[in-house]
């Protein structure tokens, strides 16, 4: 009971193969916050600092019963902040959000400034009813394209729906964007649609602690003031390691 009344928890529509569970008033208080607000800066050899009330989450890699990837768990959904830093150094004792270790530590956090856009850098690969674009360059290794043969195989055999399906599948899990999938009907990529929201990637299986993966399109912007292609799904470091920062280039793996 708060203030006499009972507190009515309620499930959002489930979005990537998970439910989000929130209260009325997490609810009241981020429609008053407006999606065009959000947006993520990078400081100087400090945090991210987000703002605009950006839904943060947790979520963990699952595998299926051969041991590939496969889908996503929610485990946390934290309560909506108007701002919030979280940690880029990797060393914050109070994770994800930063305590000022990276001034102590004399983190040196300088951004790659890669700024090509997606297209720029990514091979196309044509098969008969799906077109992948695949940059290796944003690989995070979170292993979703792997299953069933891997998506470049499946692609190659889109004419068949199942090999159709794995392969929409196994690109709308990659969290980097690495892989964007085209349907050759229509010529449009067939992307998950997600609320924006950051997503703090665990895969229990393999003791990894995965990068920040900021999902709906929201702002990056330098610590420089130069901003990002706004994309559906990327990566931000947040082990202090890539040596593509802002972004993860999947060194968290090697450590």
């Amino acid at each position: 009971m708060i203030g006499g009344s009972v507190t009515k928890r309620f499930e959002l529509k489930p979005i990537g193969g998970f439910k989000i569970i929130e209260t009325r008033e997490e609810n009241e208080k981020k429609s008053n916050l407006t999606e065009d607000s959000m947006k993520i800066t990078v400081s100087k050899d400090g945090p991210y600092i987000v703002t605009g009330g950006v839904p943060l989450i947790t979520s963990e890699i699952c595998d299926d019963e051969e041991g590939y990837c496969s889908t996503w768990q929610d485990i946390k959904k934290y309560p909506v902040q108007e701002q919030y830093s979280l940690c880029r150094c990797g060393h914050s004792n109070n994770k994800p959000f930063c305590d000022g270790t990276h001034v102590k530590i004399s983190f040196k956090g300088t951004e790659a400034e890669d700024l090509r856009p997606f297209n720029e850098g990514a091979n196309v690969i044509h098969g008969p009813s799906l077109t992948l674009k695949d940059n290796e360059h944003l690989c995070v290794h979170a292993r979703f394209c792997m299953r069933a043969g891997g998506i470049w195989n499946l692609v190659h055999h889109s004419g068949n729906k199942k090999a159709r399906e794995i392969a929409i599948e196994e690109a709308c899990n990659c969290p980097s964007g690495r892989l964007v999938i085209l349907d050759n009907m229509t010529g449009k990529a067939l992307e998950p649609k997600f609320e924006k929201s950051i997503v703090i990637i665990e895969y229990p299986s393999r003791g990894e602690h995965g990068p920040l993966w900021v999902r709906g399109g929201i702002p990056i912007e330098s610590a420089i003031g130069k901003q990002y292609e706004i994309r559906n799904r990327v990566t931000l470091c947040k082990c202090g390691k890539s040596l593509n920062k802002p972004f993860c280039d999947g060194r968290h793996i090697q450590f």
